[in-house]
């Protein structure tokens, strides 16, 4: 028996090493960064805070690692939170009311509003001193997908200033309306920053008009997950909507210099002095609004934008906001500011 009582005891020890090591490996890590799945709708420094947000360490600082994918297109963004590509996108807020109204089995929710204007804006392939919207008669425009916030946008424009017999191409994939346009395609273009940019100043096109001005406050992108996804990660979330809050309010304050700096690994290829008038034009028409908060006047507008392009019936309006938003972290937000 006692030659026995030794490798018993080896046996025991050896298995307290085991056990001790796997509950050691069990322990979360403190300084391990939670991974996020983000899905960006285009690349347009329309989204400029997202990217400060991201070079400025600002996601870090919350303990998130942003692993971004750009998806050209809110319907495709919309469709990688529903397969579990993504788990959370920037999108047009719209979508979380189209998934609603499909009655499936999961929803989409709002948490966060970055931009409250339209982003795009209209060139021209002629120079024209005084613009007129009545210009546009009987021309065609290079424009985007139905039922996307910039094509609505465009034809509530349209139906505003009593403008007919436009063509508006819309079955053109996001990166190769430019190239288009450039081809010969079309009197007038659609874009957003820095493309826009880009083709007036290789003299391909001429600057007519901000469809972010000439429409008006819209709601145009927001941050989006599956309802069940924010019911179980609210503290990804809360730190999600806390880090590009602060990106806004960066970007807001920066040097000219800074915000150069921390966009350009986003835009290769793109200049600084492009880069910087791309934030100053949307700087100008109050893109970026220092309270990310989608009111319920601001959903009414999106629900009667929809319903006047005849992508939602009257009679499906989403009644319950909370419903498709849920603007508790952008609250919880500035109240710890």
């Amino acid at each position: 028996m006692k030659r026995m009582r030794k490798p018993a005891l080896l046996l025991l020890a050896t298995l307290l090493i085991i056990l001790t090591a796997a509950c050691g490996n069990n322990k979360k890590d403190p300084d391990k960064l939670a991974n996020v799945k983000f899905s960006e709708v285009i690349r347009s420094i329309f989204y400029a805070p997202h990217y400060v947000a991201m070079s400025q360490g600002f996601f870090k600082e919350q303990g998130l690692n942003v692993d971004m994918n750009t998806s050209q297109g809110s319907d495709k963004g919309a469709a990688a939170l529903i397969a579990g590509t993504a788990d959370i996108s920037l999108v047009g807020p719209e979508t979380s009311i189209y998934i609603y109204n499909q009655k499936g089995d999961k929803t989409l929710k709002v948490f966060h509003q970055l931009t409250s204007k339209d982003g795009s804006f209209l060139l021209s392939r002629e120079k024209l001193d005084n613009f007129k919207w009545s210009d546009l008669q009987g021309k065609t425009v290079i424009g985007w997908r139905p039922g996307s916030a910039p094509q609505m946008v465009m034809n509530s424009t349209l139906l505003k200033e009593q403008v007919k017999d436009v063509e508006v191409i819309t079955n053109l994939a996001a990166p190769a309306m430019a190239g288009a346009f450039t081809s010969g395609q079309g009197d007038f273009i659609q874009l957003f920053e820095p493309v826009a940019s880009t083709l007036v100043q290789s003299g391909k096109a001429y600057y007519v008009a901000s469809m972010g001005e000439a429409f008006g406050a819209f709601p145009e992108t927001s941050y989006v997950a599956t309802s069940d996804y924010i019911k179980n990660n609210k503290d990804i979330i809360q730190k999600f909507s806390n880090a590009v809050a602060k990106g806004t309010e960066w970007l807001n304050s920066a040097s000219q210099d800074e915000i150069a700096d921390a966009l350009l690994p986003f835009f290769e290829g793109t200049s600084r002095d492009l880069i910087l008038q791309s934030v100053d034009r949307y700087m100008k028409q109050g893109t970026w609004s220092t309270n990310p908060e989608l009111t319920k006047e601001q959903f009414e507008t999106l629900q009667n934008v929809l319903i006047e392009n005849g992508v939602l019936k009257a009679a499906d309006k989403v009644a319950k906001m909370e419903d498709v938003v849920d603007m508790s972290f952008v609250k919880n937000s500035k109240n710890t500011d």
